[in-house]
């Protein structure tokens, strides 16, 4: 063996450069070649491993690619596949990633061998033997995949005849495996890390929330909703003294406070319960609706048809409160016993409909909503352009008809998006 000297331009290839190193021996420098080229490959595909796993809290199918097209493209294989049990990390997706001939990514769904998916099946199912050297073309090579010394996965390449694999290439495997399922288990973590820290924001708003709703329900009780009592109080005394024309107005005002506490009450206890009776939908609230909003004198019954759909939160809200309008009207000014909310799902839209048997008459109210446009309405019709306002803002229709039960029906129609 002898030191070639620096400069020497016709000795064989860079890597005699690089180490000076020289063999008499024929067989010597062919074999030192493979094995620098083959530690230089090692090299490599460890750079790739590194840059691959940065990756991983953002793009777990795109470090999936990266780690099979790593591991096919180092032993030059025709398929890789590398899958998780479906039975262990929950959060990742996707639960594997194969590569087929030429580095093109392939589907689960896609056509290749039996023998590839017969493994792929094995491995999501937690069942495939890693000891077993399988009997596929080529040479075959199954790299278990370990968290917290348990199997749950694996690494599984099939390399063309004459590629020889040596426990070099098997190390880099499994170093490239065993990282990977450690980085997607990190990413599974930090995306569970992101969802609690996501409910614990919205439970931290619902509490911010519920303290600002048992406020308001507080000053509604304490404040508003006593002087409204007093000045129905105040209106019964000179109601006694009273006499004629008078004496039936202030009687109407006495009902008109009356219906104002009922409302405040409702409020009230919707505010003070909200959060015990949580509601999933226009329909849960329209029901609770019929229990706590209106005098006991009014009867009550909510009918829905179709297959409830979610609406906007500004769309429920809206609905809700035409209901509740038309019903304290029925029980106020109609002087219904009875009434009938219908809560109707179409392909296109939402209808709610109130039904009463007052003694209201749909062409008065019809004639009012006409000439309601910038005149100061009574509280009796006020209400009514209110309910016609929302449901213009919503984008659907309002009308006033004749109730089968023999009162008022109120129809909105609200077209739902898509």
């Amino acid at each position: 063996m002898t030191r070639a000297p620096l400069g020497d331009h016709d000795r064989p290839g860079y890597l005699a450069e690089l180490t000076g190193v020289r063999s008499g021996k024929r067989s010597f420098y062919p074999a030192y070649v493979t094995s620098i080229e083959r530690l230089e490959g090692v090299i490599h595909a460890l750079d790739r491993i590194s840059r691959t796993l940065v990756r991983t809290v953002e793009e777990q199918d795109s470090l999936l690619r990266a780690t099979v097209r790593t591991a096919a493209e180092h032993v030059d294989a025709e398929y890789a596949l590398f899958a998780v049990a479906d039975s262990v990390l929950p959060e990742a997706e996707p639960r594997c990633t194969i590569i087929g001939p030429g580095g093109r990514q392939l589907s689960t769904v896609d056509p290749m061998p039996g023998y590839v998916r017969a493994c792929l099946t094995r491995v999501l199912a937690g069942a495939l033997d890693f000891d077993d050297p399988g009997s596929e073309p080529g040479r075959h090579l199954r790299v278990p995949v370990a968290l917290e010394r348990e199997v749950v996965g694996g690494l599984l390449l099939w390399a063309p005849r004459g590629r020889e694999i040596d426990a070099t290439d098997e190390a880099v495997l499994r170093i490239l495996a065993s990282q990977s399922v450690v980085a997607l288990h990190n990413s599974s973590l930090h995306r569970r890390s992101e969802r609690a820290q996501q409910e614990l924001l919205a439970a931290r708003q619902r509490e911010v929330l519920d303290s600002e709703r048992n406020r308001i329900a507080r000053e509604l009780h304490d404040s508003v909703t006593q002087s409204v009592l007093s000045a129905g109080m105040q209106i019964e005394l000179c109601r006694a003294d009273a006499t004629g024309e008078a004496a039936e107005r202030l009687g109407v005002a006495k009902d008109l406070t009356r219906g104002a506490v009922d409302q405040l009450r409702s409020v009230i206890h919707a505010l003070s319960h909200d959060r015990e009776h949580a509601h999933h939908g226009l329909p849960e609230l329209l029901e609770r609706l019929t229990s706590v909003h209106l005098p006991t004198e009014l009867a009550v019954e909510l009918r829905i048809g179709g297959k409830p759909v979610d609406l906007p939160a500004g769309a429920e809200h809206s609905l809700f409160r035409i209901c509740g309008e038309a019903l304290f009207n029925s029980a106020v000014h109609g002087h219904a016993r009875r009434a009938l909310i219908r809560l109707t799902y179409r392909p296109d839209q939402v209808v709610l409909a109130v039904s009463d048997d007052g003694c209201g008459e749909p062409e008065v109210l019809r004639r009012v909503l006409r000439v309601a446009g910038g005149q100061d309405l009574d509280g009796a019709h006020r209400g009514l352009a209110n309910m016609d306002a929302r449901a213009r803002e919503l984008g659907g229709t309002f009308s006033v008809r004749r109730s089968r039960i023999g009162g008022v029906k109120i129809v909105v129609g609200v077209p739902l998006d898509g």
